[in-house]
């Protein structure tokens, strides 16, 4: 019998603003983002409302165990009428639960997402080139490296590289064939 927490998935809700501000400023979750320190929760709370505002496309979940956020990811597709087809993908797991299926359960929630929902051709993203972990999850779900972006981010006053990837939907919805 396995005793492990169940893992729930939701959207985000502002009420998540001060799991998100706890998970971003963990010293071992922030390096591996292009996030800066000392994350408000105000800063959250307003990025939240905006991301969640009606009409807006993003889709932002939580993963939530025994009722604490341990992660969080988003979908966020391009606003330029060239570039509709094409979402970035951010994510974040919480340092006591990284390794724990938390980051693959809320990629395969995405990807499901971008390819039977969301008209989505294209995900993108960039990660840090030493974030071994990151890059071998995105590669479990068909992200490939698309280009390294040189002194990309600066980090603890480094400038750090990132790899660019991409992962395209598997099998793009098609028109059914005219009825002759």
């Amino acid at each position: 019998m396995d005793a492990s927490p169940t893992l729930l998935l939701r959207r985000a809700t502002v009420h998540d603003a001060a799991a998100y501000a706890r998970i971003l400023a963990d010293p071992q979750v922030l390096p591996g983002t292009l996030q800066v320190p000392y994350p408000s929760e105000d800063l959250w709370r307003n990025r939240l409302a905006d991301s969640l505002a009606p009409g807006k496309p993003d889709l932002l979940l939580v993963a939530e165990r025994d009722g604490v956020v341990v992660g969080t990811a988003g979908l966020h597709p391009q606003p330029q009428l060239r570039r509709r087809h094409v979402a970035m993908l951010g994510i974040s797991v919480a340092s006591e639960a990284q390794g724990q299926g938390v980051g693959r359960a809320l990629m395969a929630a995405l990807c499901d997402w971008a390819d039977r929902w969301a008209q989505l051709l294209r995900i993108e993203l960039t990660v840090f080139v030493d974030n071994e972990r990151a890059i071998a999850l995105y590669r479990r779900f068909g992200f490939e490296v698309e280009g390294r972006l040189r002194a990309y981010g600066l980090r603890d006053g480094q400038y750090v590289d990132v790899l660019a990837m991409a992962r395209f939907h598997p099998n793009p919805p098609r028109l059914p064939p005219a009825a002759g």
